[in-house]
């Protein structure tokens, strides 16, 4: 009974001090808490409009690090072509970006790359060409404005440009890349500082750059006190505003904050006197409570909350997480980690799943590139073998093509065993020993051991097409191709030899390079591309050849099995 007793005083006697001790702590601190809101109120603008402008430099800095990889890459485009698609790429991969402009120095388009429409063919005036931006130092940003050459499009753009000497055309040049206003300064929309403030953007000239308010500033409703703004700096007050303006790095833009002094200073001080005398009374209950509740509500699921953190960090494919019960604060966090976590765990399968679904669309489409005109020329000599009553000629050239297409098709499998490759290209080698009558022999080679392997499926036959066309026919003497299939170590290689006329050491070191003005060497480049995309960079082919005496193509892929690839 002793025990409760003093257990019972000192409970009152700890909060009657804490009482005592917090009307005097919190009478002092109400002194100095006014003192310091004026200056806790311009530190909270200045931070404010200083994230403002860290996060526009971080998106003009990016502007101008594309703008310097346009004027690097463009250096080596061998044609208008070229850098035109080159130009339109740049524009696709840059969601911001609307248009790259190359123009002399008449203010004139040479090539342009655009996100969509075409530039009207009677041109008015092109806003983005401005010459001062380019006379001034590299890399300046313009003002906002509409881009006004492209049909059905008028986006809101701010230009960044820049002189160069371009070596296609021989002369310097201006480029200009043409980006999305709202990309740039919709973090400015988004900015407020207390109920009222917001900050806006002007240039060094002391002109409007952005303002949230923009259509109540235009129609003359609102207005700043661009007259104090233009030279400002810092932070200044002028009555009930607090205004606080940073410059960009490079000068050309200030970002400007503009807060009010009543809500920031004089409605905390009375939401102060209301919280003091909320707080002198529930004191007692609360530091009763606060104590017991504290480890039960708080500290426990804080701590559960971060080591389930660390443990997502090292796993964070198989991590589960469930969420953790405590205070509602404790809670929310709780819940929005554990939806967190499943959105993460969904990001990387979705991931995962598009990149599959990448790999086989891009599989599919390299395949599709086969040249369709040798069904044509196939059965046009079909017809030709029936007119001159060379049956048995013709059925044995329908029976070919058949197979051919039967393994084709291969019931959709993008994969078939060598066996059924190789049968493929003999029944193609027959095709076209009946149009290219004692013109060449061929050959087939195979170790029995890889017959079972896998393979990508018309793998051979646009090898053996391109000697046939490209080296045995122009051939004048006898033509022979030898096509080999054997195993080396972990891989199996084919290789297709010819007698032909062979060719350079450039054109063997450009045979495989993407080129859409030369239909030569595409059906390799498209049997190389298939390789790598399905096994990876370390497979493809190989050229090896000498003029006069022939060419050697060698495929190197894995071996393969049913069992070990999802065929």
């Amino acid at each position: 009974m002793k025990k409760n007793s003093i257990s019972g005083f000192l409970t009152i006697l700890i909060s009657v001090m804490c009482i005592v001790l917090t009307a005097t702590t919190t009478i002092m601190f109400t002194i100095v808490y006014r003192n310091s809101l004026h200056r806790t109120a311009i530190i909270n603008s200045e931070q404010a409009v200083s994230q403002v402008t860290n996060t526009i430099e971080i998106y003009a800095q990016e502007m101008k690090n594309d703008l310097k990889m346009v004027e690097k890459e463009i250096q080596w485009v061998a044609s208008p072509e070229e850098l035109r698609d080159y130009l339109n790429h740049m524009v696709q991969i840059n969601s911001g970006c609307v248009s790259v402009m190359i123009y002399d120095e008449e203010g004139n388009i040479l090539e342009y790359g655009a996100d969509e429409g075409y530039i009207m063919e009677k041109q008015t005036e092109d806003i983005s060409f401005l010459p001062d931006l380019f006379s001034e130092a590299e890399y300046e940003i313009s003002a906002p404005h509409v881009q006004n050459i492209f049909k059905e499009s008028y986006p809101w753009v701010a230009t960044i440009g820049n002189k160069i000497y371009l070596e296609l055309y021989k002369k310097e040049l201006y480029v200009a890349m043409d980006v999305e206003v709202l990309s740039i300064l919709s973090y400015v929309d988004n900015v407020s500082i207390g109920q009222r403030g917001y900050c806006f953007v002007i240039d060094k000239y002391g002109n409007m750059v952005y303002h949230p308010q923009q259509q109540l500033i235009y129609s003359g409703i609102k207005n700043e006190n661009m007259n104090l703004l233009a030279n400002l700096e810092g932070e200044t007050i002028a009555g009930d505003i607090i205004y606080s303006a940073h410059a960009l790095e490079d000068g050309h833009w200030t970002v400007v904050g503009v807060s009010y002094m009543d809500e920031l200073v004089t409605d905390k001080l009375k939401e102060l006197w209301w919280l003091i005398i909320i707080e002198l009374l529930l004191c007692i209950v609360i530091s009763i409570i606060t104590v017991k509740a504290f480890n039960r509500k708080i500290s426990s699921p804080v701590q559960n909350l971060i080591n389930a953190m660390k443990n997502f960090e090292q796993n964070m494919e198989e991590f589960r997480y469930r969420t953790e019960k405590g205070v509602y604060e404790m809670q929310i966090l709780s819940e929005s980690f554990e939806h967190m976590v499943k959105r993460l765990q969904e990001l990387m399968e979705q991931v995962k799943r598009e990149e599959i679904l990448l790999r086989k669309t891009e599989l599919k489409a390299l395949q599709t590139q086969i040249n369709p005109h040798f069904l044509y020329n196939t059965l046009d000599s079909i017809q030709w073998m029936c007119e001159r009553n060379k049956a048995d000629q013709a059925v044995k050239m329908v029976g070919a093509l058949s197979r051919l297409f039967r393994i084709s098709i291969s019931k959709g499998k993008e994969l078939i065993t060598i066996a059924d490759e190789i049968e493929h290209a003999k029944n193609y080698m027959l095709i076209q020993t009946f149009r290219y009558t004692n013109q060449f022999t061929y050959h087939f080679e195979a170790e029995e051991e890889v017959l079972h392997y896998f393979c990508n499926k018309i793998t051979l036959q646009p090898i053996i097409e391109n000697a046939i066309i490209h080296g045995i026919n122009p051939a004048y003497e006898d033509g022979e191709i030898l096509v080999t299939a054997r195993q080396e170590k972990d891989y199996v290689v084919f290789t297709v030899s010819d007698n032909g006329m062979g060719m350079t050491e450039e054109q063997c070191r450009s045979i495989l390079k993407h080129d859409t003005n030369d239909s030569h060497g595409i059906g390799i480049k498209n049997v190389n591309d298939r390789i790598k995309i399905y096994f990876g960079e370390e497979y493809g082919i190989q050229v090896e050849s000498k003029m006069d005496v022939g060419t050697t193509i060698t495929i190197k892929f894995p071996k393969v099995t049913e069992g070990n690839i999802n065929i």
